[in-house]
């Protein structure tokens, strides 16, 4: 047996309790019209990307699939791309955010807003409302205005 790797193995655990970085999901959700799906949460103000957090043991892109379908009650086409990784320093400095762009697939059930979730709609990139929140904005001028890529949700 190879005991190696044991003293990393044991030093990355420690480093993962004293400092754990955090890992979240986005979803730029394009529908059949060209129209952007964003969703109101009722504890933060503006407009947002469906997506969430990952959880311990959950690939990216199941926390995706999982966080759509919570969110918006839809189901989207498979594969979603991924557009880029994204540091959020609104919260801690080893917050990323995976940001993916993908089609609507289906919708499984009629919105309706929730404790999480106060509305949802979907909007052509050039009629956005004007509470886009900063990382969304930033992202919608990054991938359909002339804005270079950023590195800072």
């Amino acid at each position: 047996m190879n005991l190696h790797f044991l003293p990393r193995r044991f030093i990355h655990n420690v480093k993962m309790r004293v400092k754990p970085l955090s890992v979240g999901v986005r979803a730029l959700i394009e529908d059949d019209a060209g129209r952007i799906l964003l969703i109101k949460h009722t504890y933060v103000p503006g407009w947002h990307f469906p997506g969430g957090g990952v959880e311990p043991g959950e690939t990216a892109l199941s926390a995706l699939e999982r966080e759509i379908r919570e969110e918006a009650q839809i189901k989207i086409a498979q594969p979603a791309n991924l557009i880029g990784v994204f540091l959020n320093t609104r919260f801690s400095k080893r917050d990323h955010v995976l940001l993916f762009r993908c089609r609507e697939q289906e919708v499984i059930k009629e919105f309706k807003p929730s404790m999480e979730i106060a509305d949802m709609q979907r909007f052509a990139p050039d009629q956005l409302p004007e509470d886009l929140s900063l990382g969304t904005s930033r992202r919608i001028e990054e991938v359909f205005g002339s804005k270079p890529p950023s590195t800072d949700w």
